[in-house]
């Protein structure tokens, strides 16, 4: 009597199924066809399967991550001119990128500066180069997610709903600054710092100094406790320079007008 082990093509695709090894499934025809002409052993076949499967696992699992962080699309670290904002080190920001240490420690990065500086492009670009190393991002416009906790909170579920965040390693709050006490309850932004200190990362983009955010808080004591909690362990960053947009069209004008980038007269001493 044989005992020779049949292969049952239907059975082993639904027990891959079962086993929710799809890239197995997929593949697993076209690699033993090639196994046996080549002479694989079992165990070389078993390693390029399942090496396949661990590689495809983590392509999804960077693509179902970068569509949940919602980031703005085509801003990366790679396209954003550091030499335009000196007073950002692009060491440092490669450091940051890394995640490790600052992720631990629920260390903050507070990004200041004018509108069109580039702090949600390099926000974004930063965001982007950590959940490409394994860690989930979740970038916010401020405003909208203030409102998403006040509609938790009168359902009786802003402690659930602050607890969902925390999932994401690294919370980006974009324009920081436009929301305020007068036209928002703002009380659950400071819970929301409060719940996420020294547990869980928070990116502050700002158009205005701490010293603007009471309107923010409305008052002075959750002002200092708000930017107390996020400026322990945080990494600052001020931008101060020319919006990227003005330059953008000043040197639009200036095409059109058939003159030199950088602001010369044609024929002037510096054009020859």
């Amino acid at each position: 009597m044989s005992d020779r082990f049949v292969v049952d093509p239907p059975q082993l695709d639904l027990l891959l199924k079962q086993l929710r090894l799809p890239t197995m499934r997929a593949l697993w025809r076209g690699f033993t066809e090639r196994a046996d002409r080549e002479g694989w052993s079992a165990a070389r076949l078993l390693a390029a399967l399942a090496s396949q499967e661990v590689t495809d696992r983590e392509r999804r699992r960077f693509e179902r991550h970068r569509a949940e962080a919602k980031l703005p699309p085509g801003k990366t670290l790679d396209n954003f001119d550091f030499t335009l904002v000196p007073a950002v080190s692009k060491a440092r920001v490669g450091v940051l990128a890394s995640g490790d240490t600052w992720l631990d420690e629920g260390a903050n990065v507070l990004l200041f500066g004018p509108p069109g500086t580039g702090k949600s492009h390099l926000a974004a670009g930063l965001g982007l180069r950590l959940v490409e190393n394994g860690f989930r991002v979740l970038y916010q416009r401020t405003a909208n997610l203030v409102q998403k906790l006040q509609a938790a909170r009168r359902d009786l579920a802003l402690e659930g709903a602050i607890r969902k965040l925390y999932k994401y390693h690294l919370l980006v709050l974009d324009d920081f600054s436009y929301v305020t006490s007068e036209n928002a309850e703002t009380s659950v932004l400071f819970e929301l710092i409060g719940a996420r200190y020294e547990n869980r990362s928070l990116l502050v983009i700002a158009n205005e100094p701490f010293s603007a955010w009471g309107r923010i808080f409305g008052g002075d004591a959750m002002t200092l406790a708000a930017v107390d909690r996020l400026v322990h362990r945080s990494h600052i960053f001020e931008l101060n320079v020319e919006s990227y947009r003005r330059r953008a069209a000043i040197a639009a004008r200036r095409a059109e007008a058939g003159e030199p980038a950088d602001g010369t007269q044609a024929g002037g001493p510096e054009s020859g």
